[in-house]
């Protein structure tokens, strides 16, 4: 056959490759649109992997407490509203700025050089939580090993239980009546003249059940504050390394491996909290405790309270994850086309429901154990770790079969914390694609295990004996204000220094063009309401600061520094990266400060196919390569 000069691009994505070593990425396939950094292998591997990321341990111990504590049902309407004007307008946002560009976190800001360093930020602080949040991943898996037994190790008080463990409460004295008179002794006198106690004047010995001692005794071993490190927690630190396996496992092909393993671990923690919510429905109790999540306990006068708004508020800003990279990442692995509007408003939808469904299977088992206990349901419910590992497996001890349970509620626990974790550890991995795209087509794998492994070596100060001290410091400081920074940096920055209205056109190219009554909802969200919202919440949240406190220990004054240090290192990158790219920059200052603000020359969609007119500037330095390329016969192809 004749000689043909044909282009680098047969089709859109599908560069023909011309090298002899033809070298293949395990991240991308041929029947990726995007040959070079691939794309999900289905629509489900992406919407798995998004439900998995939102969906995490707070859907299942933090919102079913603030519901309990902010007036029950009523809580819901502040929840409501908060998810419509500041959650999803900020969702949408981050995976449509990650699918228009095909890029990670750090280099999306091509958009808008001077706040490069509001994506180093979310980079860094995704970095810091994945360190102590595989520690709360391999508490579950110490808890799920343990309940790999005939009878649970918190379900007494065993050996190594202390004078203050009890299964019951204790009561120490009380008033009541003797001779016509009121009395006021102790019980055991009380109880030997055949007296009774008034109600509301008994007081309890203070005790603590066998699950909480269990809790800082045998499974932290926790020390009496943050000045006392002690040793490495041996099982704690294998469970981690243990951890880490799964998710460098997971993750060994990029989102090819973990696009399948959320098939499991995204949808099988729903299989087990129906199966919990129809085991406690069944148990004598439940009603009680539902009543007190969401049913006649409700109190509607609570949301005259302006915390009730700022705790709805948080609870979507936090249970979303956004404003932590991981949207931007993961969705930058879609294909230009993609539906990212309706994907959305499914997984932000499917996220909120899952927390209202998670709050009746808490407080279904929670209402047994108050009445087994004969205690209030108030006395019983806890958030954080203390639901999770002191209230909740104490309530599930209490039930037949409870090795059952327990195993079915911290592998549920396992599974959450892993398909979290996956897209965390993913955000870092794209952001090295980003910056050494060789390196991570030559060797993702090695890079991904080096990752797991620094990290690994980083988390192992939280399992030592101080170990929960670190993991709630971090959290404190890390989880809190450097989020909210980035959000509020980068909402602004996208609606009022790119322009929310050339925002919305880059939308539009990718999922077509749309009414203006359609956009009228999300300019409001965007331009005003968003923005404001979240700069409340970021003032509220430094007006009401404290120093951090672990129950009843108060941290040393050196630790709240190492916090304030942490956050610091976090957010200082914003500044010294805006200044860099100033000094870089040609002009005088205000020239500077103004080219800066324009997106970079190569920002746009990845692929030239899908530029039109609007990007058509953009000149790939790969294309000029291709160029350069000899006429080939046909038979090459």
């Amino acid at each position: 056959m004749g000689m043909l000069s044909l282009p680098g691009f047969l089709s859109c994505g599908k560069k023909k490759d011309f090298s002899l070593t033809n070298e293949k990425d395990a991240h991308s396939s041929d029947s990726d649109e995007n040959s070079e950094r691939g794309n999900w292998s289905k629509k489900g591997d992406y919407l798995l992997s998004m439900v998995g990321y939102a969906v995490g341990l707070g859907n299942v111990w933090r919102f079913p407490y603030l519901t309990y504590q902010n007036g029950g049902g009523a809580f819901l309407i502040p929840y409501t509203l908060m998810l419509a004007l500041a959650g999803l307008p900020l969702f949408f946002m981050e995976c449509s700025l990650g699918q228009f560009a095909s890029l990670g976190p750090v280099s999306i800001w091509r958009i808008l050089p001077l706040f490069q360093g509001v994506g180093i930020t979310m980079v860094i602080i995704s970095a810091f939580v994945t360190i102590y949040y595989n520690v709360i991943i391999a508490y579950a898996l110490y808890y799920l090993f343990a309940s790999f037994q005939k009878v649970l190790p918190w379900s007494d008080c065993f050996s190594w239980a202390d004078e203050f463990c009890s299964k019951t409460r204790i009561v120490s004295d009380c008033n009541a009546t003797f001779g016509g008179e009121i009395v006021h002794a102790n019980f055991s006198i009380i109880t030997s003249h055949n007296l009774t106690c008034i109600n509301g004047t008994i007081n309890y010995k203070p005790v603590q059940f066998p699950s909480e001692q269990y809790w800082n005794k045998v499974a932290l071993q926790r020390s009496s504050g943050l000045d006392e490190t002690g040793r490495i927690v041996w099982y704690l630190a294998l469970c981690l390394l243990l951890s880490w396996i799964i998710v460098a496992a997971a993750l060994f092909k990029g989102i090819k491996s973990s696009g399948k393993v959320v098939y499991f671990t995204a949808l099988f923690p729903y299989v087990i909290l129906l199966i919990l919510l129809v085991r406690g429905a069944t148990l004598e109790g439940a009603l009680d405790g539902i009543e007190y999540y969401i049913g006649s306990q409700s109190n509607i006068t609570k949301l005259m309270e302006a915390e009730v708004w700022k705790d709805a508020a948080t609870q979507i800003f936090y249970s979303l994850s956004v404003a932590w990279g991981g949207l931007v990442a993961l969705s930058s692995y879609n294909k230009f086309h993609n539906n990212c509007y309706s994907d959305a408003i499914l997984v932000c939808v499917t996220n909120c429901v899952t927390s209202v469904f998670a709050g009746f299977a808490i407080f279904s088992i929670l209402g047994h154990m108050a009445f087994v206990s004969q205690r209030p349901v108030s006395e019983v419910v806890d958030s954080g770790f203390d639901l999770a590992f002191v209230a909740y497996p104490e309530a599930l001890s209490k039930l037949p079969v409870s090795p059952l349970w327990s195993f079915l509620f911290f592998f549920m626990l396992l599974l959450l914390g892993l398909d979290s974790q996956f897209a965390s550890i993913e955000t870092l991995t794209t952001t090295i694609q980003d910056i050494c795209p060789r390196v991570m087509k030559k060797l993702r794998l090695p890079v991904t295990l080096g990752l797991c492994a620094v990290l690994f070596l980083l988390g192992l100060i939280c399992v030592t004996q101080a170990g929960i001290y670190w993991v709630n410091l971090i959290d404190h400081f890390c989880a809190g204000w450097g989020i909210l920074i980035s959000a509020v940096l980068e909402i602004i920055g996208i609606v009022y220094i790119y322009g929310g209205n050339r925002f919305i056109e880059d939308i539009e190219m990718m999922i077509g063009k749309k009414s203006c009554l359609f956009w009228m909802w999300w300019r409001m969200c965007w331009f005003f309401i968003t923005p404001v919202l979240l700069m409340a919440i970021l003032v509220w949240s430094l007006i009401t600061f404290s120093r951090p406190t672990y129950g009843s220990v108060l941290y040393p004054t050196w630790g709240t520094a190492v916090g304030w240090c942490m956050i610091i290192f976090c957010v200082i990158w914003i500044p010294i990266v805006a200044i860099v790219k100033i000094l870089k920059a040609e002009g005088n200052l205000v020239q500077r400060i103004v080219s800066c603000c324009r997106p970079a020359a190569n920002w746009g969609p990845y692929l030239e196919c899908h530029r039109g007119e609007r990007y058509s500037h953009i000149v790939d330095s790969k294309k000029k390569k291709e160029h350069e390329i000899p006429t080939v016969t046909a038979a090459v192809y």
